[in-house]
Formats: structure tokens, sequence, C-alpha cells
């Protein structure tokens, strides 16, 4: 027994996040660098090499550049063992990010020093307050022109609502970036750029009472600093571990992960403040992650990882107990019992076969079309489930139209498949079967990834006619009334989801008020439960 407490104990699952071009996937890869688990970052700027990011793995991530869809990427370092939850930067694939966030015990907010709080950092953080995780913040690109620290300081108090506690303050900034001084242990340490992907930095350390400090960072830099720390310990939030762990309080630590500024640094200050796997809430109390019993939820599904492979994996997080290769487990939404087969870790799109693995743990299993996200895997007599992953209401809707009518098969087939993996929604017209297909997306750009997985995954030509659309309400009440009967507005459209729950979909936002106002006891809600 000590043995699956030990290895809980050791287990720091983490997810990353932050606006486009924050420098998200650089730092992500410099921790797999510590770890041992790359030998060389190649810097994602580089596209026209044939080494792009770990951590992005899709065909159209490598095209654009960015990171759509959620990696799960697991390491070794200093005796712990880490899961990494890269989440998509952009706003288009906010609830991927959400359904990450679900799976992950705190998060590392990355913010360029130059910009600041940016729109889409708000968004998710605010979806970070919504589970009270911690959230550690890394202020990234101190090698370039950065704003003033105490402004960054005052901007994610002010904009976010959280209050912060800086670990280390840099000295200068861009060219004359100098270094970081360790507010606790009092001591600066120096850098030299590591360029090309190496994890070694020429650094040295020393006490701020040194005799040579004015030597080596100058006397301008030594008296600024000298007034900064005065100003920090006089109106910055002390270090309080209990608010840290409530997501009330943010350490703050700055660095360049492009260049290894204190990338370790971090890595070490945050695996000493953040703790081994929580407890979690289910629908009758809490699972204790040292529980015997394994229990897990799917957070999310990706078909088509390896094209050789035409394969759908769902991703659990293991809540409980210990996994094992080939283990039967009840299958909760489903009703019956299965095992599971298959048991794969990534490091994005390589794969390798665990044969074991603990609360924690992220582990991708081979879905044969049974796994709903939010499905619940248990063993044991009680019957756990986990509180349930809410739905995005879409903000855009288009019609799907196949081009070739013979290809209707696959067309259904690979836009089901898509639609099970939670990125896009798929809705029919609210009296006919499958001939009219509305989907509904949180942001326009996943249109665009519809329309390039169905005709290179699925060999089918699709066109979009975007519909004017703009809001959509599930019906709370459906079986307490004649959906058909609804007295709406002119621009009101009767739609439902491939469950058969009635939809209501409006142009306007106003419209929504007149029509719960002509239909007493109508009850209507912005989300729909995946479970």
């Amino acid at each position: 027994m000590e043995n699956i407490t030990e290895q809980i104990k050791k287990r720091r699952t983490f997810a990353i996040i932050s606006h486009p071009d924050a420098g998200k996937t650089t730092l992500t890869e410099k921790f797999l660098l510590y770890g041992g688990a790359i030998n060389l970052a190649g810097t994602v700027k580089g596209r026209k090499a044939a080494k792009h990011a770990v951590s992005d793995w899709m065909e159209i991530e490598k095209e654009r550049g960015i990171s759509v869809t959620s990696s799960v990427l697991q390491f070794n370092y200093d005796g712990y063992c880490i899961n990494i939850l890269d989440t998509p930067g952009h706003q288009d694939f906010s609830e991927d990010t959400y359904r990450t966030l679900m799976a992950a015990d705190s998060a590392v907010m990355v913010i360029d020093a130059s910009k600041g709080v940016e729109a889409q950092t708000i968004k998710l953080f605010k979806v970070c307050l919504l589970r009270n995780i911690p959230i550690f913040t890394f202020i990234n690109k101190m090698d370039r022109e950065a704003r003033d620290p105490f402004e960054l300081m005052d901007e994610i108090e002010s904009v976010l609502g959280i209050k912060t506690c800086p670990v280390n303050w840099p000295i200068g900034c861009g060219k004359n970036f100098k270094g970081v001084y360790d507010r606790n242990a009092k001591n600066i340490t120096t850098f030299t750029a590591a360029m090309g992907g190496q994890k070694e930095v020429a650094a040295r350390e020393f006490g701020i009472e040194s005799e040579d400090v004015d030597s080596i960072i100058g006397p301008d830099y030594h008296q600024q600093l000298l007034e900064d720390i005065e100003l920090l310990d006089g109106a910055s939030d002390e270090f309080d571990m209990e608010l840290v762990s409530q997501g009330k309080l943010s350490p703050a630590f700055f660095g360049s992960a492009l260049t290894n500024f204190g990338v370790e640094t971090f890595l070490t200050h945050f695996l000493q403040m953040t703790t081994s796997p929580l407890p979690r809430k289910t629908t009758t109390g809490i699972v204790d992650p040292f529980d015997n019993n394994f229990s897990a939820f799917v957070f999310k599904i990706q078909a088509n990882m390896n094209k050789a492979h035409r394969d759908r994996i769902a991703f659990m997080r293991i809540c409980s107990g210990k996994f094992q290769a080939g283990m039967e487990v009840n299958h909760v939404q489903g009703g019956r019992k299965i095992r599971l087969s298959q048991p794969q870790q990534m490091m994005a799109q390589d794969r390798k076969i665990v044969e074991e693995a603990y609360a924690g743990d992220i582990i991708g299993v081979f879905d044969p079309g049974i796994f709903s996200i939010g499905d619940t895997l248990c063993t044991g007599a009680d019957k756990v489930e986990f509180e349930g992953i809410p739905t995005f209401a879409p903000e855009h809707f288009a019609r799907v139209r196949q081009m070739d009518t013979m290809k209707r098969k696959q067309f259904i087939k690979g836009i089901s498949q898509i639609a099970q993996e939670g990125a896009i929604q798929i809705f029919q017209e609210f009296n006919t079967g499958m001939e009219e297909i509305i989907v509904g997306v949180v942001g326009v750009l996943q249109f665009e990834v519809l329309t390039y997985r169905l005709e290179n995954e699925y060999n089918v030509e699709v066109r979009l006619d975007k519909l004017p659309y703009e809001y959509i309400r599930w019906i709370e009440n459906k079986d307490e009334l004649d959906v058909a009967k609804i007295q709406g507005t002119s621009d009101m459209k009767r739609i439902k989801d491939l469950r058969d729950n009635p939809l209501l979909l409006f142009i306007n936002s106003w419209s929504v008020g007149m029509v719960l106002d002509r239909n007493p006891g109508l009850k209507l809600s912005e989300f729909g439960r995946n479970n």
C-alpha cells in the first residue's frame, strides 16, 4: 500500500495557460528539457525547420503555428512525476482549455512582460477562479524590452483580481537584463543567455551584500534594486501558502523561457509550493486520491491522433488509486463493465504503452466510440460519478453541406466523431433527421479546423453556410411542455442536439427575454451538460 501512497505523493498535475504568443509552448519545452524528456528544444518560431514544438502535433497546428488541442506531457524531475497539460492559447479553443483545467490541480499563467495581461489570459483566468485552483505567474520575455514590473503586478491585481507575491524580482530588461533577485534567499543570480536550445546557462549567484555587486550589475542597477526591494517589502503581499492553495494569491516569477532565464528556479519553487493530487467532488461526496479503488473521468477525446491507426483516444484524469493495464472497470454512464485496452501516455504524438499509473496521472485509452466527455470509470462497489463538465454555449453557427452526396456515410461518421471530441456541437432541424446539419462553435477558427479535418482525415469536402444566430438556449423543462407550440419571435429557430434535446437559437439577445415573457413556465439555460 505504501507504494501507491508514495507514488501519488510524487505527482504534480498542472495546466499552462496564456494568451497566444506569450511563450507558453517554449516554457513547456524548457520544462521537458530539464526533465530530460527531450535533448534539444526546437524553438516554435522556426516552423520552416523540420522540428516542430513537441506539444503541437496536429497538421493544422504546424501550418498555422498555434496550439489548437491540449497536449498531455509527462516527465520526471527531482523526484517528482510531473504531468503538464498544455492548453490552446487561441480564444477560439477556450472550451478545450476549460475541460483541460478540470483535469489539473494547479495552473501556470504565462504573461508577456511587454504586453501584460491580455484578453485571452482574462478569459482563461476566470476559468481557474471557478475552480479555486492555485495559480502561479511566470512573467516571460524579460530578455526583451519589458514594462515596469510594478506596473505588471498592479495590472494582474486590478484586471484579474488576484493578489500577487513576487518570489523573485528582475534587474533590468531587454539587452540590459542582468538577472533576478531572490527575495527569500536574498541573493542575486546573473545569467548568460543560453541560445540554441541547450539547458546549461552560465549562472552566477552571490549575496546582495556582496562587495562586487556594483561591478557585476552596475551601480545604477544596484541602487534601483535596493529601492525596489524596499518598496516591495513595504507594499507587496506577504507570501501565504494557505491563500496560494485557495487560488487567492499568485506567486510571481520573472524570466525568459527562450533563453532559459529563471526557468529552473521557477520549476523548483513551483514543485515545492504545489501539492500532490487533491480530493475530487462527486455527486455523492468526495473521492480521496489515496483511496484504494481506482476512479477517473474522461475530459478529452481526440480522434485520428495517428493517421496510420485511425484511432480515437479518450484522455482521462485518474482521481484515485492505481491503474493497471487491462484492468476491468465500471463505465458508470454506460452501465457496464469494460476492459481498458491500449493504455498510453503521450509526449505529443509520440506515445508509449503504460503498465501502471496513479492518481494525478493522465492516460489515454483506446475508445471504440463508447465514451463521452465527463464519463466516470471506477472500481469498487460504489459507483462514483464526478460532477458534470458544462458544455459551453456556441456563439457561431453554420449549415454544413457535403459537396459529394455519395459520401454521405463518411460525412456523418466524420462530423459525428469530431463532435464527440467536444470542440464542435452538432444540431439538426427540429423536425427532420440528419438531412440538415447545423454546427455550432465557440470560436470561428473551429470552422476552419472542421473543414480541414473532414477533408484530410475523412476525405469529405464540405461547404459551410454561416447562419446569423448568436444565442443558444437549452430548454430545461422540455418534458413539461410542447416545444413545437412555444410562442417564438421572428428571429428564433428550433433545433435539437444529437440526444434529441430541443434548443432554441436567436439572432438578437433581447428575443430570449421576449420568448420567456410569451411562454410562462418555460425555463431556458445557457449551459448544457455532458452527462
